[in-house]
């Protein structure tokens, strides 16, 4: 049975992009009789305001935007990710490097913009280097998938990403590592999200194939841009939506999904067509 998945980090209220994540997997969940769960990735407390999260919640009801079962918080599984940290501990070795050793080295960007780590402490620490992140042991396997709207992917990820890191320097486990035990737990079967995200989809890939766990069906929707071309975000000005006015909200989020333009939550439900969505990876809106 189709189960689909919202996730935001509430590092602040609901703007007009995460709005359009949040419609489309909506949309896509309702439209296959699935269910759509909601999980806060509350992990990095410093950005986290008091309060966010019930904001992200109540301005999805407003919308009409119901979930299903509880409320997951990344937060409150730190057990479950160290238990995964064990389990792949084989895998795994213990880096020295700071951020600007990396940047000195690194053997370029990866998709994402970010290093590409070179590999410096993969056959044991340097001497005079103290251990400061885990990273993950990759291999030259190709890893591919289809995405569902920008269509087929390919990355090799030791070339285009290098050895990445599951737990950081100050203890916290990663992103990659908590989305993907998270889903596989969640029994998510089909992930809709940001463009911004996919490339880390083959990360998680490869990190499901090592811990025995199943893939999800992936469907990255255009992330929305403003006028200079930066994603809608707290650090860009985006400003927060208005759920008070959720007919308009949803007119301009399905307009901006290339659906048909309805006020109608139901009727947008029914007309739900994935081939319609842009097959680009950003988009401009007018609004910020």
């Amino acid at each position: 049975m189709y189960a689909g998945r919202f996730a935001p980090s509430p590092t602040g209220p609901l703007h007009f992009g995460s709005l359009v994540a949040a419609l489309a997997s909506w949309l896509d969940a309702r439209s296959a009789r699935g269910r759509w769960l909601l999980r806060i990735e509350d992990l990095d407390a410093p950005r986290t305001p008091p309060g966010a999260a019930g904001e992200i919640l109540r301005a999805l009801e407003r919308l009409g935007l119901t979930w299903d079962g509880p409320v997951v918080h990344q937060s409150a599984r730190a057990a479950r990710y160290e238990a995964a940290l064990l389990r792949l501990r084989a895998s795994t070795y213990w880096c020295g490097c700071t951020r600007r050793e990396i940047a000195d080295s690194a053997l370029g960007l990866a998709a994402d913009g970010a290093q590409i780590y070179p590999g410096t402490c993969r056959d044991g620490l340097p001497a005079g280097k103290a251990p400061r992140a885990l990273r993950i042991r990759t291999d030259s396997a190709q890893i591919s998938f289809e995405d569902r709207v920008q269509g087929s992917q390919l990355q090799s990820v030791e070339r285009e990403v290098g050895d990445f890191i599951l737990q950081r320097a100050d203890g916290q486990v990663a992103y990659q590592l908590a989305v993907v035990l998270d889903d596989a737990e969640q029994g998510i079967t089909h992930v809709v999200r940001g463009a911004d995200l996919m490339d880390s989809t083959a990360r998680q890939i490869y990190l499901q194939r090592l811990l025995g766990r199943a893939s999800p069906r992936y469907l990255h929707v255009p992330v929305a841009v403003n006028a200079a071309g930066e994603k809608l975000s707290k650090q860009s000005g985006a400003q927060a939506i208005d759920a008070a006015r959720p007919a308009q909200l949803l007119q301009e989020a399905l307009a901006f999904l290339g659906q048909s333009v309805t006020a109608d939550l139901d009727e947008a439900v029914a007309n739900w067509e994935p081939a319609r969505i842009p097959r680009t990876r950003i988009k401009a809106v007018d609004a910020v």
